[in-house]
């Protein structure tokens, strides 16, 4: 196994950023991680969608990544880099290389998504890849980027670049598609997006995968991975439809705030979302206690 597949192999949790108050809680934080460190987690997603990289100004996203520079543990650990100019997501993306991270994670810009095609998405990618002093991954997530996707055919033209190693894809199709196309390009990886279809990725060759749940329930997470890994279908069946049906009730139906919620209820350190995304009510919090339950996980 190459170096970068073996470090790009197995669960991330897309670590949240705490918030009370809208203010940023960096104890929390570094609790969170120490309580991770101790799983099977292959590393961390810092500043990723759950980390809620839009709602922090750039003095606060440094704050934060000192804290997972100092909780590292050994684990790997990607960053999310992206701005809407190729010039400024270089200027992130060496800032991450400098503080010893080992990936940058980057979305599609979105803020001119009529114009960002596949010449445009090219040259964005290729250009910060040419300029940046680490591998970097591509995130396929339309849902933030007002539908922006990368295509097909230019992830095939990306995969090609030496520092491009990777993707992660959190479409609501899943990377099935690229997955299949790509299957042979043996030095581009693919990351799902999603516990809804992290196993079945797994069978098509995505080598692991950047789950939400991994926050509130690292160990089941993991446990998937294992189960397939070890080729014990049937079992990994059984915890995929536990894991995806919790997904859904989660951050399927409350996104990042139903992600911190799960949290506390498993003795992380959530926290609230910062405005404008709203904290869950009582009804909503015990719906989701409920949830864990009924999956048959212990709630701590």
């Amino acid at each position: 196994m190459d170096s970068i597949r073996k470090k790009l192999s197995g669960v991330f949790a897309p670590v949240v950023t705490p918030f009370r108050s809208d203010r940023l809680m960096l104890d929390d934080l570094r609790y969170n991680l120490r309580k991770l460190a101790d799983s099977e987690l292959a590393g961390y997603l810092a500043l990723g969608s759950n980390g809620e990289l839009r709602s922090l100004s750039d003095s606060e996203q440094i704050e934060v990544l000192e804290v997972f520079a100092e909780e590292k543990a050994g684990k790997v650990i990607m960053v999310g880099t992206a701005c809407e100019s190729t010039r400024h997501t270089i200027e992130k993306t060496k800032q991450a290389a400098k503080m010893g991270f080992e990936f940058a994670s980057i979305l599609t810009p979105g803020y001119f998504a009529k114009q960002m095609n596949d010449a445009a998405l090219i040259r964005h990618y290729e250009t910060i890849a040419d300029a940046s002093p680490i591998p970097i991954l591509l995130y396929n997530a339309p849902g933030f980027t007002g539908g922006v996707q990368v295509s097909i055919r230019a992830v095939a033209q990306l995969s090609r670049h030496a520092n491009i190693v990777g993707m992660k894809d959190s479409s609501s199709a899943g990377p099935d598609r690229y997955l299949t196309v790509l299957n042979h390009y043996g030095d581009f990886h693919v990351l799902a997006g999603s516990a809804n279809f992290f196993y079945a990725s797994l069978h098509l060759g995505a080598v692991g995968g950047i789950i939400s749940l991994a926050n509130s329930l690292p160990g089941p997470c993991c446990n998937l991975y294992r189960l397939f890994i070890e080729r014990k279908f049937d079992q990994a069946l059984d915890l995929h439809y536990c894991l995806s049906r919790l997904n859904g009730a989660v951050s399927g139906s409350h996104g990042v705030a139903g992600v911190k919620a799960a949290m506390d209820i498993m003795g992380f350190k959530g926290g609230e979302p910062r405005l404008p995304l709203l904290p869950l009510t009582d009804v909503e919090r015990d719906k989701i206690r409920e949830s864990i339950l009924a999956e048959g996980f212990d709630i701590k």
